[in-house]
């Protein structure tokens, strides 16, 4: 039986130095932390997958859709190099995602395609 590799996952370095997901990641609740990180691990086992996990937002640009006890936490991220890379994570307050986040995600994915 043909054993399937599961993706790399990589958190987005800023200029800086820093990794805003993580950061993020770590202000959540460990109960938070772990159903987005199943989340992510099911897009890492089965890439490339669709909903109700993932939804392709725009060209290279994808969100983890995680359902939280009272609230509703999204991953956005792209592929680059075989790599699942997190951009931008934050907790969903509106239906549509917001312009400024989708902005920042877009941003951050340029920067990474382009090394």
């Amino acid at each position: 039986m043909e054993r399937i590799e599961p993706m790399q996952v990589a958190f987005y370095v800023s200029q800086s130095g820093r990794e805003p997901v993580r950061d993020w990641l770590i202000s959540l609740s460990k109960a938070e932390k772990k159903l987005i990180g199943e989340d992510i691990k099911t897009v890492q086992f089965g890439w490339p997958i669709g909903m109700p996990v993932v939804e392709k937002l725009d060209r290279d640009l994808w969100e983890v859709r995680t359902t939280l006890r009272d609230k509703i936490a999204r991953v956005l991220f792209t592929v680059h190099a075989g790599k699942i890379v997190l951009l931008h994570g934050f907790i969903k307050k509106t239906q549509k995602t917001p312009i400024d986040d989708l902005d920042l995600a877009t941003d951050r994915m340029v920067e990474v395609k382009e090394g």
